[in-house]
Formats: C-alpha cells, structure tokens, sequence
C-alpha cells in the first residue's frame, strides 16, 4: 500500500518471529506519535503553563477557581452550557478546575473548528489525551500523517458494499437476542443493547468470536463497561494513583482486553486465517517493501473501534427508544422514517456530546480572539439545544429532518459525528446497526418505561442513561416506520 513505509508502525515480516513479535522495524518517514504523558499532575501543570503563556486576551467568560463550577460543568455540562451561551454568546471562557477551557457553540463556531480551521487544532493535546492510557493510539488520539496514513487503511472496512456484507451478522445477533422482548417482561434495553452491539463490533468489524472469548472465561462486555467506568468517576478520583484506584481498575480491564486481541492477532498470524473484517485488512496491509502493521498499532485500532462500535450505538439506541416512549404518536405518523427518528435522536443526545481539542495558534471568531496551546471544546449537544438556531429544541420532532427541512440546516448546525476530514469513519455502519436493531423490535413490539422511570444521564465518555433504561414489552398494534434506502446502505 503506497505511503506506507512511512509509518514507524510498520515493521519488516522477515524479522517476525514465530509468536508474532517484531524484532526491528522499517526506516519511517512518517513517525507514530511520540509516547504520550499519563502523570496526571505534570499535565495539570503543563495546562497552567499554557494558560500563563497566552499572546492574546482570552474570550469573556469566568476565569476564577471554582469546584463548584467544575463539578456542575462535570455533571450536567447542557444546562451549564447554554445557560453561560446566554450570559457571553457564542465563545466564552470558563476556568474547569485548574485550567481555562474555550467554548465554542453554534454552527459558524462548529464549521470553523471541524471544517474551516481544523488544521488548527489538536486531538492528542487535548482532552482526548485521557483516553490514551486505555485505547492507546488509535483514531480518537492522534493527528497529522500518522493518522491520516491509519485511517486510510480503514475506510475500505466502512464502504456500503462492505457494510452490506456485514448486514447478516447483524441481524442475527439482533435476532438472538430478541428473544427476550415478549410482552410483559421488563428489558434493560441499555444493557441488552450494549452487550448486542459489542457481538456485533467483535464480529462484524474484527471477526472475533465472542463465545470463544466467553467460553475463555472473558466477559468482553463487562470488561469494556468496567474499563469505561473510570471515566465517569469523580475527578479527584480519576487523577488518584494506586491500589483499588478507578485508574488501576482500568488498567486491569484492559490488561484482560489486550489478552483477547493480542492472542487473535497471534493466531492469525501463525494460521494465516482471514475474514472480511478490519482486523484482516490491519495484518494485510503492507507498503511496497513488504513491511507491516506493528501489533501494537493495530492493538490500538481494534481498542478503539470496539468502543466507538459499541459504546455509541448503546447510547443512541437507548436514547432512541425512551423518546419514542415518550412520543408514541411519532410511530403512528407516515411522514416518518426510522431514518428521521435517528437523526432527531442524535441531533438531541449525540453520544460524542463534547469534543475537546488543543488549539496551535492564536484565531479570532466571531469577534473574540483566542490564545494558541489552550484547550477548546465543541459541544454538539448543546449546539442542538440551541434556542436561537432551533425552533423548539427541548422537544422530540423528528419532522425536523424531512429532505427539504434539512436541505435549509446551515454550515455546522447539526454535527452528530463531527465534520470535516474527521468525520466518524462508522457513521454509516452505526446508522446501519441501530436501524436493523429499531426495525426488529418495533416490527412486533412496543417498549414502554417502567412506572416511575426518570432519566439521569452520565456524561463520561459518551452520555447514556445512568443505571441502565428499564422498559416493559407490549405487543406492536400499529406499523412501523420505513426503513430509508440509504440507512440500510
């Protein structure tokens, strides 16, 4: 594959030994990215410093230290956000415990960071950095060549004709598992999805069989969920180190993780066995000297894909169907697609709800100006909520998204999956998964909350209902929404 030579991921096959470890590697051109800080008070510190080194005034906003102010950002960041939308506009300044962090809301601040400017702008420097001690450098933590060089060897794995190949295996593990809704049981559907979805990830994106892994003594699912907790804890609990630690607990979980992808990789590389599957198209993949993938580089990718093909199609499936419990007319409506109910349930809860980046230099929008090498965040969730950009934005509508309402959505308004050269490399494979998910449950039943159900919403990594989404089954009286062409796509 041209170009490829140039990642100092590549490594020579002459040098593999028989487990399937590198002993040297190809001269790079293009260098991975440099080992990546994990103390978390030399990054504190590095934040303060870049905070003091600002060339330009910082947006207006509230720069005072304030736990009060860090702690409600942490736990219901909408509210907080719209609310200081309000009091400064579009971009403001807000001190998040140690350091100063810019907002920018709305659709011309969306398009300027995702779009217009985004080559001004840094994942791995920037908050996304915390996810590293747990994916590793994968998509979601890199920049520049060596990620423009991954992501190339991907998008193969997303294109329709490989997505409609992979339509099969989903609809059977959404058949498997649906033998649960029969009416008048009650379903966590936030835990019955989250373990569908991640079948579905291990055997549809990397061909890996998850009752293997089960029979192994691994459960995947709960490893992945247990790994991910650390980021919903406390802050103060997130920076402590040691025993009995969230940040330990982690570790753990991903040590088991490593377990299960490692020895996959192992053993395809001594059986030489592949599939239509990204991790096939990974230790395929070689640049014009014959040099490959180094493992742990495609550890990395695996990690990272397994949790945004899981963990995103959890929440927006969840979310998806407590909206429509709430809104069962919606269902009754022919003007109405599952298409459309997806897209007004990303546009109100989209699972990657804050992206924070590093900003390089110094820019001006929209009247402020902002200092380079400090943290930026975007929040789609509340530049959907936003009242002078949509009409009505607390209410479900899926009739927002019909063709000619959406042919008049400007520049950066509705930003779901992000925009630009990033945009997520899954979306039309989750898209895929939740619209064969929603079909098969809606064809025969109804999902009702249970009585008394009030949602709560965890914010860290993606936002999804706390303590799962309970729902009691009734049996389907009515049609279900068209499944559009281009979801099934």
């Amino acid at each position: 594959m041209r170009g490829l030579a140039s990642f100092r991921g590549l490594r020579d096959p002459s040098s593999e030994t028989d487990a399937g470890v590198s002993s040297g590697y190809s001269r790079p051109m293009v260098q991975g990215p440099p080992p990546a800080g994990t103390n978390p008070l030399a990054l504190m510190w590095g934040d303060i410093k870049a905070d003091r080194a600002a060339t330009v005034p910082f947006p207006p906003g509230e720069f005072g230290f304030s736990m009060a102010r860090t702690r409600r950002y942490a736990a219901d960041p909408l509210n907080s956000l719209l609310e200081y939308y309000e009091r400064f506009g579009p971009v403001f300044t807000l001190k998040i415990f140690h350091h100063n962090v810019v907002v920018l809301l709305g659709p011309e601040a969306n398009h300027h960071l995702l779009v217009s400017n985004a080559q001004n702008f840094r994942w791995r420097e920037g908050h996304f950095r915390d996810l590293i001690p747990l994916m590793g450098d994968g998509l979601l933590t890199t920049d520049g060549a060596f990620h423009r060089e991954q992501r190339s060897l991907m998008v193969p794995a997303f294109h329709k004709h490989r997505i409609r190949e992979s339509l099969g295996v989903i609809q059977e593990e959404v058949d498997r598992a649906a033998e649960v809704f029969v009416p008048g049981a009650v379903v966590d559907l936030y835990e019955w999805t989250r373990h569908v979805a991640l079948r579905i990830a291990m055997r549809a994106l990397f061909g890996l069989d998850p009752d293997a892994a089960r029979a192994g003594g691994l459960d995947a699912a709960g490893e992945f969920e247990s790994a991910l907790s650390y980021y919903g804890a406390d802050f103060m609990l997130q920076i402590a180190r040691g025993p009995f630690t969230p940040y330990t607990r982690m570790q753990q979980s991903r040590a088991r993780l490593d377990e299960l992808i490692y020895g996959e990789i192992a053993r395809r590389r001594r059986s030489g066995e592949r599939g239509p599957d990204i991790l096939s198209m990974l230790l395929d993949a070689t640049d014009e000297h014959g040099a490959v993938l180094e493992d742990r580089y495609i550890r990395d990718e695996v990690m990272t894909l397994m949790f945004a093909g899981h963990d995103t199609t959890t929440s927006t499936t969840s979310f998806l169907f407590y909206e429509l419990a709430r809104n069962p007319e919606v269902l009754e409506d022919p003007r109405i697609s599952i298409e459309m109910i997806l897209d007004e349930t990303l546009r109100m809860y989209p699972a990657a709800h804050i992206g924070p980046r590093r900003a390089v230099e110094p820019f001006e929008l929209l009247g402020h100006t902002v200092p380079g090498g400090i943290h930026v965040h975007y929040c789609s969730w509340a530049s959907h909520r936003l009242p002078d950009v949509w009409e009505d934005p607390h209410r479900f509508d899926p009739l927002r998204f019909t063709e000619e309402r959406r042919a008049q959505l400007r520049k950066g308004q509705y930003v779901p999956f992000g925009g630009g050269s990033r945009t997520c490399l899954g979306m039309r494979f989750g898209q895929a998964e939740i619209g064969i998910i929603a079909r098969t449950i809606l064809e025969r039943h109804r999902l009702e909350l249970v009585p008394g159900y009030e949602l709560d919403i965890r914010h860290m990594p993606t936002i999804s209902p706390r303590g799962g989404l309970p729902v009691t089954v009734r049996r389907a009286t009515s049609g279900t929404p068209a499944l559009e062409p281009a979801l099934a796509a």
